[in-house]
């Protein structure tokens, strides 16, 4: 609210200067002061994380606002990356039977006493996590922790039930090979990580979903689904008592142990520059990916590199914003006639990441796009400027407080957070952080990840300009005399 207030403000000036008398400079340095002002206090006055846990390991989180309504979720450290080849696509099937009737709650009654709450259910599986949430009214705090850990606890995985929904999967997968954004992410985890956890998908593949049994899915809720690799997180109108005292209720049965003490653990997984391309004609864009190996979450790296992917930005030519923009890439993509879209993106796991850049153009124009892409990470390492960097850590700023608006991305922050960091990281550590980076820095970090490595790349669709990968590999270093 603050800052569209200066937004308006500013807009309101501008006006004026167009029509009036010119401001003074000691009204305008007010106004930007104000807006310093602002943005500071906002920083210092979110509300505390307050953090829990319970005997058998499980955290409780929150962050309590004066609302009157409130997000509370389930965060698990589990995901694809923890299922074997011949089952993977376990964790997702399990995602979608959760909202499908538990032990006490069959699915009609599950299905009613969530519509008389006016509650929102919802759900996601990644590599990594797992989670389940709700966002209800304040007041249904205590029946939607209930409802989450009977979920959780008690999930009734009935024979009707699973093939009902292992049909809505199979489906599903047709729906996401005809996505080809999607499907190039896929490739690229696929060759980057080739042999190891991270390369296999999160959905599983047909085969595998059709095989699954009830007992398959039952061992991934026995072996995964234990109190220390879970966060209950809430945000919004909640009280913390209040919440744990929920959690102790509901949660403590939640097992803790291990059989035989084998607590899974994934294998380090091994980024391989190499490439897969799967070239279509037929389809009327091609989409490239081209990545390095980036840090993991906790590494201190990752500032640098969001703020190297800021300095890049994005393009989409439904933008409309022409020539005039921020970042050279886009510019070079406007005057050229380039590319349909590009984005940058920095995807981390706990131990490795993916840094890189996907596009979409048509045929006759991938050797040219890739050529300025490579061209714009090679600048980076070498020529990155203070100008730059200023515009970066504000659109990275501006990026952060966005997230946190609403109490659904704030839960999720929480929980993610408390999974990835073992703590939730304030706003105002993280704008020090974005503070203390330079561009000296953005430079000898983008060179640590980037200059002379080997890439991997996944290609799809009419993709017969798309370079070899040794004159791929080439491109990722500066001959300089």
């Amino acid at each position: 609210m603050a800052a569209s207030s200066v937004c308006r403000a500013g807009c309101a000036a501008g006006r004026t200067l167009l029509r009036g008398p010119r401001s003074s400079p000691a009204l305008m340095s007010l106004m930007r002061n104000r807006g310093a002002a602002t943005y500071a206090q906002a920083l210092h006055n979110i509300p505390e994380t307050q953090v829990t846990s319970l005997d058998n390991g499980l955290h409780v989180a929150s962050e309590e606002s004066d609302q009157p309504t409130c997000t509370v979720g389930l965060w698990i450290r589990v995901g694809s990356r923890y299922e074997s080849e011949k089952k993977n696509g376990a964790g997702y099937f399990v995602e979608h039977l959760a909202f499908k009737g538990t032990k006490k709650r069959p699915c009609a009654t599950f299905e009613k006493e969530v519509e008389s709450m006016g509650a929102h259910l919802n759900s996601y599986t990644s590599r990594e996590q797992t989670a389940y949430f709700v966002k209800a009214l304040s007041k249904d705090l205590p029946r939607a922790v209930e409802i989450l850990a009977d979920i959780v606890q008690n999930c009734s995985l009935e024979d009707s039930q699973i093939e009902k929904e292992r049909s809505t999967i199979l489906q599903e997968l047709q729906e996401i090979d005809s996505n080809l954004t999607d499907v190039v992410f896929d490739y690229l985890h696929a060759t980057a990580f080739q042999g190891t956890d991270l390369s296999r998908s999160v959905e599983g593949t047909t085969e595998n979903i059709k095989r699954l049994t009830r007992a398959d899915l039952a061992t991934y809720i026995d072996t995964h689904y234990k109190a220390p690799r879970m966060v209950l997180a809430a945000a919004g109108g909640v009280s913390h008592k209040e919440l744990v005292d929920l959690a102790r209720q509901h949660l403590s049965g939640v097992p803790f142990k291990y059989k035989e003490d084998a607590v899974p653990i994934p294998p380090p997984c091994r980024f391989t520059g190499s490439e897969i391309r799967v070239r279509d004609d037929a389809l009327p864009l091609a989409h490239v990916a081209i990545a390095v190996e980036g840090p993991g979450w906790s590494n201190p790296d990752n500032i640098p590199l969001l703020l190297a992917n800021s300095i890049i930005g994005r393009y989409d030519r439904t933008f409309g914003s022409g020539k005039n923009q921020s970042s050279r890439l886009a510019t070079i993509a406007v005057e050229n006639k380039l590319c349909q879209s590009f984005q940058t993106f920095n995807t981390c796991y706990s131990d490795t990441g993916l840094f890189g850049l996907h596009f979409v153009s048509d045929a006759l124009n991938i050797e040219d796009t890739l050529h300025f892409a490579q061209g714009e990470w090679m600048r980076l390492c070498t020529s990155a400027t203070d100008g730059e960097v200023k515009r970066a850590k504000n659109i990275l700023r501006n990026a952060l407080v966005t997230q946190l608006d609403g109490t659904t991305p704030v839960c999720e922050n929480i929980g993610s957070h408390l999974l990835n960091y073992e703590r939730r990281i304030p706003l105002a550590e993280w704008d020090s952080r974005i503070a203390a980076v330079d561009a000296r820095m953005v430079r000898e970090v983008c060179s640590k990840y980037i200059y002379d490595k080997c890439p991997a790349v996944a290609a799809v669709g009419p993709i017969e300009q798309l370079p070899d990968y040794n004159r791929i590999r080439s491109a990722m270093y500066w001959l300089r005399f």
